[in-house]
């Protein structure tokens, strides 16, 4: 008469485990089921008695207690089977990833992007290899793989043949000369009509303003002079932009600084800020424009600014006219001179310095530099030998 089926002698590290996987029952229902088999059969019990014990069948509790004999509490940890086999390989894997990242009219196929219908309707139809997948399981695939449906996104690189030297310039100055450092630009255009924003309301109820068709009230631009060093923020409504309106900005600059040593302004390339009459009066009272690279507005101080400005004065308003706008611009630029470290103003001024830089992912002392090898004599000579150069400078302007 055969022997009955029953667990070899538990080690001391064995049964502890198999108590404590029956005791907490935190296990999966399998290593659960499993260990109190063994646990019963090194009790004494017999195998139909453990098969009523955890509702199994007997063959199932014989062949637990024979791979534990075999390979320890190893069989305690299923073996997944069964199931439909795979189709796919992972050859096959890359190459649905590789179709879905080509653009379909490059394979012959008259759109513009796929859908997961499209992709898996193509799949099926290439010449000399045939996938078939469900749209679900080329969905799971895709997301598995890190490919989403995204937005097409544009750029916009600069032209400008003295790119780095511009930047290197702003970036240099604003360093080492900050308590006279300013930036200039204009904001707008202005319109008077309800402007949609954000606000506290009662949940379903938010406050809503009336429509408007008829802007009989023109625009207006507000010009802004930004203080560098003393993170001051002041400016005008003007009807338009033009150099006039840019002469007068930059007086009200060099008024703020009158011991009459040089100054910087950083401004764009807009054509109102490069005429002749602004040159001769920059360079007779020693202030350097320095312009911006083309397409790399976003290298103006003054740009993170305007963002608080339009949060917190335009959006969100309904301002009967350009009187009451301008009191309204003002009013809130004296909020922010007197409260400047405002933690408001500051998160305003993150969020916008995030949002204009974005596109590039350019930051001050991390920009990659070209690879192209033709670059300017100015643009080839160390930074320390440039501002050595323009200390020279400064000291000769000074001294005249």
């Amino acid at each position: 008469m055969a022997e009955p089926v029953r667990v070899r002698g538990l080690t001391d590290q064995e049964g502890q485990k198999l108590q404590q996987i029956v005791r907490r029952g935190s296990a999966s229902s399998v290593r659960y089921r499993r260990a109190m088999m063994l646990l019963a059969s090194a009790g004494g019990n017999r195998v139909p008695v453990i098969a009523k014990l955890v509702q199994a069948d007997e063959d199932t509790v014989r062949d637990v207690i024979h791979r534990f004999n075999e390979i320890g509490l190893a069989c305690l940890d299923p073996r997944r089977a069964g199931g439909r086999p795979r189709l796919l390989g992972p050859d096959d894997e890359d190459f649905v990833v590789q179709t879905a990242i080509t653009r379909p009219t490059k394979l012959g196929q008259p759109f513009t992007r796929w859908s997961i219908r499209k992709l898996a309707a193509y799949l099926r139809k290439v010449h000399g290899r045939v996938i078939r997948i469900g749209r679900e399981a080329l969905r799971c695939l895709l997301a598995r793989r890190g490919i989403t449906f995204q937005r097409t996104k544009t750029w916009k690189e600069s032209p400008d043949p003295e790119h780095d030297a511009k930047l290197d310039r702003i970036e240099d100055v604003v360093e080492r000369f900050a308590d006279r450092v300013f930036a200039f630009d204009e904001f707008g255009p202005l319109g008077i009509r309800p402007t949609a924003g954000t606000g506290w309301a009662p949940a379903g109820h938010p406050e809503r303003h009336p429509a408007t068709r008829h802007r009989t009230h023109g625009v207006r631009y507000f010009h802004g002079c930004y203080s560098v060093g003393d993170d001051r923020l002041w400016g005008v409504n003007r009807r338009k932009k033009g150099a006039v309106n840019t002469l007068a900005a930059l007086r009200s600059i060099w008024a703020a600084r009158p011991d009459g040593a040089p100054i910087y302004v950083i401004l764009d390339n807009l054509s109102a800020h490069k005429d002749d009459k602004i040159r001769r009066w920059a360079k007779k009272n020693h202030v350097e424009l320095c312009f911006t690279p083309t397409y790399a507005s976003w290298a103006n101080p003054i740009e993170a600014h305007f963002g608080p400005l339009r949060q917190f004065t335009i959006a969100n308003s309904n301002h009967r006219n350009h009187s009451v706008q301008t009191r309204a611009l003002h009013a809130y630029l004296r909020w922010r001179n007197t409260n400047t470290r405002h933690l408001d103003i500051l998160a305003a001024q993150r969020r916008e310095r995030a949002r204009v830089r974005s596109e590039k992912g350019i930051r001050w002392g991390g920009r990659p530099l070209p690879s192209q090898p033709e670059r300017s004599d100015e643009s080839m000579r160390s930074r320390p030998e440039r501002a050595a150069e323009h200390r020279t400078d400064e000291s000769l302007a000074h001294t005249a």
